[in-house]
């Protein structure tokens, strides 16, 4: 019985190893890359919580590493400092360093949410649970310090109203012949938050597309650019036709150097995880719209994403730099 409790307290499930394995990857990368923002960020109120996510990064690599090691899980490669150059020239704003803490931050949180409702070891969930309440209180901080810069963006309010009200029809049909309900606030918030997201993923696919050594890698930043670019100016057409604020854009805080601070395969890797946090909550928003324009749209928007997805693993396994998961036994 005790051998048994034993195996059972180190054994983990496929669920639990797919967290533990990606949450690796993505902090190994965490590390490098908040090791070359620490090296060009003068703003001394931005300069802690990059450290913070630094230290968290590290942190969180030791326990995994642990739980994988008490499993005898082989320890993920990941990304190294053989993945960072921090001489590199500065490629970023200070508030772009904020801006960038801020949305990875956002993923996460959503990450962690997910692993705990997928674990079944009580220490498993406990260090889930710690994630993020460590991340919770870097992502207030971001946030209380990102209302003081100067591009930052609120999300729309909306009037508050009188009595409650039921709708006369889904939208659809008056959609069809012209007559546009008003957003209502889940479409405005998921577009607002969908176009700062792709906003995202167009600015930082500019400044990796300046900086890649690799003709493919650099060839698929600038479709990015343009893909993402596109579905980014779709969501604000959408709110600006309800006269409603937009997102502010990022480009002009990337600088023009070419020197890379990140090795091509952190590059690849970094775009792959973005494209598929965007096709999760592109089918989300999906299913929470009922304006048939937002139907169309996001169905376009996951088509890009796809389409992105498939060309960035066509290449991550070309040059041999996508890290297969532990799988099940081939029989």
């Amino acid at each position: 019985m005790g051998l048994f409790n034993k195996t059972k307290a180190t054994t983990l499930t496929a669920a639990e190893v797919s967290a533990l394995w990606l949450q690796y990857m993505g902090d190994s990368m965490a590390i490098c890359v908040y090791k070359y923002f620490l090296t060009i960020v003068e703003n001394k109120e931005i300069k802690p919580i990059l450290e913070y996510a630094l230290q968290l990064a590290e942190s969180h690599i030791s326990k995994i590493t642990d739980f994988l090691k008490s499993a005898n899980f082989q320890i993920p490669i990941g990304f190294t400092d053989n993945d960072v150059n921090v001489n590199a020239p500065r490629l970023f704003s200070d508030q772009f360093l904020l801006f960038y803490s801020y949305i990875m931050t956002i993923h996460g949180l959503t990450a962690y949410s997910l692993a705990i409702s997928n674990t079944e070891r009580q220490d498993i969930q406990n260090y889930f649970f710690d994630c993020t309440a460590s991340s919770k209180e870097l992502f207030q901080k971001i946030v209380e310090l990102s209302k003081n810069q100067p591009k930052y963006t609120s999300v729309p309010s909306i009037p508050s109203p009188h009595g409650a009200k039921f709708m006369e029809s889904p939208g659809f049909i008056s959609n069809l012949i012209g007559d546009k309900r008003p957003l209502n606030s889940s479409e405005i918030s998921t577009l607002f938050f969908n176009s700062t997201k792709t906003g995202f993923i167009t600015s930082l696919s500019l400044a990796f597309s300046q900086v890649a050594v690799r003709e493919d890698v650099r060839n698929f930043m600038l479709k990015n650019v343009k893909l993402a670019g596109k579905d980014a100016e779709s969501f604000d057409a959408i709110l600006q036709q309800d006269r409603l604020p937009i997102p502010a854009k990022w480009d002009d805080e990337i600088t023009d150097s070419t020197v890379s601070p990140f090795s091509d395969k952190l590059i690849m890797f970094h775009a792959a995880f973005l494209v598929n946090a965007a096709l999760t909550y592109y089918g989300a928003s999906l299913g929470s719209s009922l304006r048939s324009d937002l139907i169309v749209t996001y169905s376009k928007v996951f088509t890009h994403a796809m389409e992105a997805g498939a060309i960035s693993f066509n290449i991550m396994v070309k040059h041999g730099w996508m890290e297969k998961q532990p799988e099940a036994m081939d029989r």
